[in-house]
């Protein structure tokens, strides 16, 4: 959604709390901590006869839920994120005598839902050990050459939930071949080659990966080939700075090696 979108709720109204300093086309009162867009125009929540209604954060969804239940009018409010380039829930607008009965309802069950929330707790566990186990074989059956536990460290680290990571894809959960290849790609370049160096030194992201692009496809072909313990070298190039500039008084030499016990790639540095 582009940030001049304007947001849509299908259920109630949708209040928005505006990211600049807003004022209400009606009252002309502002700047406004939340505001109701009517016909692409502000206005205030009093203007919108939402001013009695109180708010409340995102965060517990059995009292969010018990509220609007308990509430005859509620709007829910949103943000827009930047990074993200769409709106996002940030909490509800409910009446206050519904969030008193709401939270009345929440401390008569507060101890049955801690215990379902245990085992709810329990149960995603054995589900994520059971899918980082799976991903850890696919990454062995891809590239018999890894390591058990280099394998088990990457599976872990991708599938971790919540992350956003490859692993948590729907590409990543179907174990597909592009995703369980792009998280044993990733694990290369951070863990084994000079790419964190690089960016930490200026180089932009995409150059980086140029850069060490040959060590990382090394790793990985001596990974499918089964072989462990094969050394494939390369030195890096000189010609640092993306418009032609001078490079710096060194230059960085790594050598993929030591895939079996230790799989770490070495990385050093050369002077001139």
């Amino acid at each position: 959604m582009s940030r001049s979108a304007t947001p849509s709720s299908r259920a109630g109204p949708l209040v928005v709390q505006p990211l600049k300093r807003r004022h209400c086309a009606e009252c002309r009162t502002g700047p406004l901590r939340m505001l109701v867009l009517e016909d692409g125009t502000p206005r205030c929540l009093d203007c919108a006869d939402l001013g009695h209604l109180v708010f409340l954060p995102r965060g517990d969804t059995a009292l969010t839920r018990r509220s609007r239940e308990e509430s005859a009018l509620s709007a829910v409010v949103v943000r827009f994120n930047r990074r993200k380039g769409r709106y996002e829930r940030q909490g509800v607008l409910i009446e206050e005598a519904g969030l008193a009965r709401a939270e009345r309802r929440c401390l008569a069950d507060a101890e049955a839902r801690r215990r379902r929330r245990a085992r709810d707790a329990r149960r995603r566990e054995r589900e994520d050990a059971r899918f980082a186990e799976a991903f850890a074989a696919e990454i062995r059956r891809l590239f018999p050459g890894c390591p058990p536990e280099r394998a088990r460290d990457i599976a872990g680290h991708a599938s971790v939930r919540g992350s956003g990571r490859v692993g948590r894809s729907a590409a990543g959960r179907a174990l597909s071949e592009g995703a369980v290849t792009s998280a044993v790609a990733a694990s290369v370049r951070h863990l084994d080659t000079p790419y964190d160096e690089l960016l930490m030194s200026g180089v932009p992201r995409h150059e980086a990966r140029r850069r060490i692009g040959a060590a990382v496809e090394g790793a990985l072909r001596v990974w499918r080939g089964g072989r462990e313990g094969v050394e494939v070298g390369g030195e890096g190039e000189r010609g640092w700075g993306a418009g032609g500039g001078p490079p710096p008084p060194w230059t960085l030499t790594y050598v993929i090696g030591s895939l079996g016990h230790g799989h770490r790639i070495r990385t050093g540095f050369s002077w001139w």
